[in-house]
């Protein structure tokens, strides 16, 4: 990739932040985009990929297929690197609920009517719990915090009775990482009940190694809407070696590896592997995105350890600057969480944090609440003096609000 050259930290945090220019669509050196937990800007290297799907399509025309396999192909071996997981499957989906909801479908529920959660988990599987509860079946919901004991509480509540224990390893709200979750494999692997991880918070910006983990056995998903810079249609879901599941949610795409066999009676079959959670014909412009990005991401060195290095320095100048603001803790009170205990964004718990976030938004800092937490989420692509202008308006934004004496 021409005028690419391996990333150096120490170049990103003073002007010019030396991978800025590779971001020129977004315009990231003359914005104050602080969506690094929800929407990282792409790199130019993903529109070049996406114009590629166009022009194979246009060549290729119903025989681009081989070529979207190749894209495939590689966002898979993205995943894994990211998972340092050498023994999985990674079957991949438009999003995360369209993964989610095919491992549900393959759960025995008939003889295990329980699914055992947080009530720290995001949307996905809250909104899609909540309704399978509304449909009679029964969901436990463990309190989130404190999430230094949350790994040992969901274990202790695994029986025979539980077909899966679905948790977050980094809460979305607080940006908190979830300790111990190997103890909850274990408990899991002992009463044959699956184990979900939510990873979306934790990829490309804290490390994560699912043997060093313990969690071999676990099913792990996530997506590239936010730090991972691949934009959207690039969700996946791991699967564990040797599963055997046949969900209920499945598309013709699993009868590929299968489709020259004569189907036996009216049992529905499926391919192996990943093959078993494959969908249906989808876009493939999203691999093609995501497999530029990728290879951007190896060319420079954004590799895990690179991007938890600058993570931890940005949310610490945030942290520092927010700090300095003095502001009453009723309208911002950072969430005492240790440095190495916090993901990739600042959380800032408020009385008003939408209007916080509106003030702001106004000021040209973009950012987002959830629930009474304020969001504040760097990118290697910032500059410190880009996160200290957005504090400082930050600071405004509070004194407009305060109440005057």
């Amino acid at each position: 990739m021409p005028g690419v050259t391996r990333l150096d930290p120490r170049r990103l945090y003073a002007a010019p932040n030396a991978i800025a220019g590779h971001y020129s669509r977004f315009r990231v050196a003359e914005r104050l985009l602080l969506t690094g937990h929800s929407h990282q800007a792409w790199p130019d290297a993903g529109l070049e990929g996406q114009q590629r799907a166009w022009l194979d399509a246009a060549e290729f025309v119903d025989d681009k297929w081989g070529r979207a396999e190749e894209q495939a192909a590689v966002v898979r071996g993205g995943w894994r690197r990211l998972l340092n997981d050498r023994g999985g499957d990674i079957a991949l989906g438009q999003n995360t609920h369209e993964l989610v909801t095919r491992l549900l479908s393959a759960l025995p529920l008939r003889t295990r009517p329980k699914l055992l959660t947080t009530t720290g988990e995001f949307h996905t599987v809250r909104r899609q719990l909540d309704r399978l509860a509304e449909a009679g079946l029964e969901v436990e919901r463990v309190p989130a915090r404190p999430v230094e004991t949350l790994a040992d509480r969901l274990a202790v509540e695994v029986t025979d009775k539980v077909a899966a224990v679905i948790v977050s390893s980094v809460l979305f709200e607080t940006a908190e990482i979830v300790p111990g979750l190997g103890a909850v494999a274990s408990r899991c692997e002992r009463h044959g009940t699956a184990l979900l991880i939510d990873a979306y918070h934790h990829l490309n910006v804290v490390p994560f190694d699912i043997g060093a983990m313990g969690l071999e056995s676990a099913f792990v998903t996530g997506g590239g809407y936010k730090y991972c810079q691949l934009g959207e249609g690039n969700a996946f879901l791991r699967v564990p070696p040797g599963s055997i599941m046949r969900p209920v949610l499945t598309g013709w795409f699993s009868e590929f590896a299968i489709r020259d066999r004569r189907q036996s009676g009216h049992t529905v079959t499926y391919g192996g592997g990943t093959a078993r959670f494959a969908g249906a014909t989808y876009d493939p412009t999203s691999h093609y995105r995501a497999a530029a990005v990728f290879a951007f991401h190896e060319q420079i060195g954004l590799e895990a350890d690179v991007a938890r290095e600058i993570s931890l320095h940005q949310v610490g100048v945030l942290q520092t600057s927010v700090d300095a603001l003095d502001a009453p803790r009723d309208l911002m009170e950072i969430v005492a969480t240790r440095p190495e205990a916090r993901g990739g964004f600042l959380a800032i718990r408020s009385s008003r944090p939408e209007e916080l976030c509106a003030g702001l938004r106004d000021r040209g800092v973009y950012c987002d609440s959830r629930g009474n937490v304020l969001r504040l989420g760097p990118a290697p692509y910032l500059t410190d003096e880009q996160l200290r202008d957005a504090v400082a308006r930050l600071g405004e934004t509070a004194r407009a609000l305060a109440p005057r004496s």
